[in-house]
């Protein structure tokens, strides 16, 4: 079986599509897995490691009452990530994560493993789905973010 990024980058490829990434909790993880598939500049543009709230201003363009209003892990903030970096890149497709990976900075509203997976496609308005980690450990959350995030990709290029 092929690995989820080698997936990706066969469906991205065969569309002649880009892709960029804008991250948060995973903190270049989502990116390193894409370019460590040989070719991947063919169709990986390059991402952003917002890991800051003032990053996520200052680079994709989240509005300060977006994350003032529904804070930086939300559906609303995934959203203004994934259209910041669609738009400063020029990408086809773009994703974004922002999470609480632990162990510690949950709440019972905001659990730890609690992510937000921004995805939009050019032309589109951006969408974010909730996930939940099943995983115990920040190292683990992180590694389940990544492979969530590139499913979901594959969902949307599947159809």
């Amino acid at each position: 079986m092929k690995s989820l990024p080698r997936e990706l980058a066969a469906l991205l490829l065969a569309r002649h599509l880009t892709l960029a990434t804008a991250e948060s909790c995973t903190g270049g993880l989502l990116g390193g897995a894409l370019t460590s598939v040989p070719g991947s500049s063919a169709w990986y543009l390059g991402g952003v490691v917002a890991y800051d709230n003032r990053i996520k201003t200052a680079l994709l363009g989240v509005p300060p009452a977006t994350l003032a209003r529904h804070g930086a892990v939300s559906p609303q903030t995934a959203r203004a990530m994934t259209q910041g970096i669609l738009d400063r890149t020029g990408a086809d497709l773009a994703v974004s994560v922002t999470g609480i990976a632990g162990p510690t900075g949950g709440t019972p509203a905001k659990p730890v493993g609690l992510v937000y997976i921004g995805l939009a496609r050019r032309g589109k308005r951006p969408v974010a789905i909730r996930y939940l980690s099943p995983a115990k450990t920040r190292r683990a959350i992180r590694s389940a973010t990544v492979d969530e995030a590139i499913r979901a990709l594959l969902g949307i290029l599947r159809g």
